[in-house]
């Protein structure tokens, strides 16, 4: 099972160098298709929610509007360059879109028709626009097309060897597990990890993880079932991390929203907190 077509998302901000290194590598492996991807909308300085909120009719002053557009476009192709030169250096087929719609509708459209979305995770230090904070979240709701999450900060040279999956029995969760399979070396250590809350009345032998590993243990990989239990205040995602940290994961697969989005906003969830605290690659899908 391979990758053929891969879009990686890009802004000009720091961690395009991350980003594109891991969808390099993986492009290169799979003799993968690569779109880098570049919405106007994530451009647009982060201080320009006064213009975009409070002061909309700014956008009908010719020259303004001119300026921004010109500013956008100008980091837009020297984006594009850098891309292109990538390209040609690692011998890699691609191409380059650069998308002035509105953010969420022009992305959707242009990833639904993709193997694999690498985007970066929302970095605190380099704010997007207000219109691109929930960007992420959006394209995981509204794409049909797994993420490839890379944090905000770490380099990852490698991802697919050691392996956590974080299972919960809910369609999201199977999703996630094949989606993840391209991205699986085929020597690949895979832990299918279930985080209880508590075991009363459990059958302590019979592991909630058994029957996914066994499915993905026919697929010729080398895994084991385990599960653990939340204690000391952690949330759950903390435990995901923590759990990942100890083994030397270097990929996490997680099913993205279980509970609606509106609830995990309010009350909290395992989507929302590891978007917020990832410390390595999240393959996520809804």
């Amino acid at each position: 099972m391979s990758l053929r077509d891969m879009v990686v998302l890009l802004d000009g901000s720091p961690r395009d160098d991350a980003k594109l290194a891991v969808a390099v590598s993986l492009a290169r492996q799979h003799d993968a298709h690569l779109t880098g991807l570049c919405p106007l909308e994530l451009l647009l300085p982060a201080d320009m929610s006064f213009a975009l909120g409070g002061y909309p009719d700014l956008w009908a002053l010719p020259e303004f509007a001119k300026q921004i557009e010109s500013q956008s476009r100008a980091k837009a192709g020297t984006i594009e360059g850098r891309f292109r030169e990538l390209l040609r250096r690692e011998g890699l087929t691609g191409d380059w879109l650069f998308e002035a719609g509105p953010l969420v509708p022009a992305v959707t459209q242009r990833v639904q028709a993709t193997d694999l979305i690498v985007v970066g995770q929302a970095d605190p230090e380099n704010p997007l626009p207000a219109a691109a904070r929930a960007l992420v979240e959006d394209i995981l709701m509204t794409a049909g097309r797994p993420l490839l999450l890379i944090p905000y900060a770490g380099h990852f040279n490698q991802i697919g060897a050691n392996v956590l999956v974080g299972w919960t029995p809910t369609r999201e969760s199977a999703r996630a597990v094949h989606d993840a399979l391209p991205l699986l070396a085929p020597s690949a250590k895979v832990t299918v990890l279930t985080v209880e809350t508590s075991r009363p009345g459990r059958d302590e032998d019979a592991l909630p993880t058994a029957d996914v590993a066994e499915h993905l243990a026919r697929h010729h990989l080398s895994v084991s079932a385990a599960r653990t239990v939340v204690s000391d205040g952690l949330s759950p995602a903390d435990v995901l991390l923590d759990y990942a940290s100890d083994i030397s994961a270097d990929l996490l697969v997680v099913g993205g929203y279980g509970h609606s989005r509106t609830r995990e906003m309010v009350m909290g969830g395992v989507t929302r907190d590891l978007l917020r605290h990832m410390t390595l690659p999240v393959l996520m899908s809804h």
